[in-house]
């Protein structure tokens, strides 16, 4: 057991003094960080999306920045922009709040497209444009979007290429009867301080990114990834034909290449140094489920991408 394994732990730890019944959610906003994958969380109003992100960035001593999308934010909100100095008669940046480690794009569809795709360059190339300058970003960087399902007045959703960046889309439930009795005696209680102590620094997370990267995943489940991922795109050639008539596109070759980081990650949080099948079964629907586009037929049968992935799990065998 390494001590970072055991650091980690005492992040979830801490977290969950203040947010209760979100091991899911906190373990896959882990997973991003130590991967620099971003995290799509998508819920219902008053499931702790917003307060596990900020508790979470209390517990690392990474720079934290939160910003409330809404209709009338203007991409140079997120950049930054240029501005004239009058004392120096020319022009400098003024660098915005995507310079940070950690971004909380709270309710990112209540933007318009072109907010949206302000993100997409610092996404992808860790880099921001302004002007005819780019500014590399400071790693760790890391993006966790919130999104409200049901209120679908107002808001722009996500393009394809955007929602693509994103490495995991978590579909975030309502707790149990048993958490939310404690969250309610919790968070009713007007003396409750829901401060978290600080354990992981910048140099622990670059450790951890290594031990991560040296976990060791073996031909054949790179080959069996390869094979769930393709088949998102042609059911039929595992012998699932009835799903064709529902899918527009399939995953991207980012899914593959999320579903091997993301099962390395899942691999190390469950104290181990490979990867087992399980790892890609549990990870699979966060990574899949986002980048499955499924044409009209399907919406009007109540089809859902997590209903395919499984279906695809069930059918695609893992050759040794």
């Amino acid at each position: 057991m390494s001590a970072n394994y055991l650091k980690i732990q005492k992040v979830i730890d801490e977290v969950s003094k203040v947010v209760v019944g979100q091991d899911y959610m906190i373990k896959r906003l882990l997973m991003g960080l130590f991967t620099q994958g971003h995290i799509l969380l998508e819920g219902v109003p008053g499931l702790a999306k917003t307060l596990t992100v900020n508790t979470l960035s209390n517990a690392l001593k990474l720079n934290f920045k939160r910003i409330q999308f809404t209709p009338d934010l203007l991409p140079s909100d997120v950049i930054g922009t240029m501005i004239y100095n009058q004392k120096k008669s020319s022009f400098e940046v003024k660098k915005g709040p995507i310079f940070s480690n950690l971004i909380l794009a709270d309710e990112i569809n209540r933007s318009p497209a072109k907010v949206q795709s302000a993100l997409l360059e610092s996404m992808q190339e860790k880099q921001v444009t302004i002007g005819e300058e780019s500014f590399k970003l400071e790693l760790p960087f890391l993006v966790l979007a919130t999104q409200n399902p049901i209120d679908q007045e107002g808001t722009y959703p996500l393009p394809e290429a955007q929602r693509d960046r994103f490495m995991m889309k978590l579909n975030i439930s309502y707790p149990s009867k048993e958490e939310e009795l404690k969250i309610m005696q919790r968070m009713s209680d007007l003396n409750f301080k829901n401060t978290v102590k600080t354990v992981l620094s910048k140099k622990d997370i670059n450790s951890v990114q290594g031990e991560i990267n040296s976990v060791s995943i073996s031909e054949s489940i790179q080959k069996y990834i390869i094979e769930l991922v393709n088949a998102t795109r042609d059911p039929s050639s595992v012998g699932l034909d009835d799903l064709s008539n529902y899918i527009s596109f399939g995953a991207s070759p980012r899914a593959s290449i999320n579903l091997s980081l993301a099962s390395k990650a899942n691999a190390f949080l469950s104290n181990r140094d490979y990867v087992m099948p399980d790892d890609i079964k549990e990870i699979a629907n966060d990574v899949l489920n986002h980048r499955i586009i499924l044409n009209y037929e399907a919406e009007a049968e109540g089809i859902r991408p997590d209903s395919i992935i499984r279906k695809i799990l069930e059918k695609v065998e893992i050759n040794s």
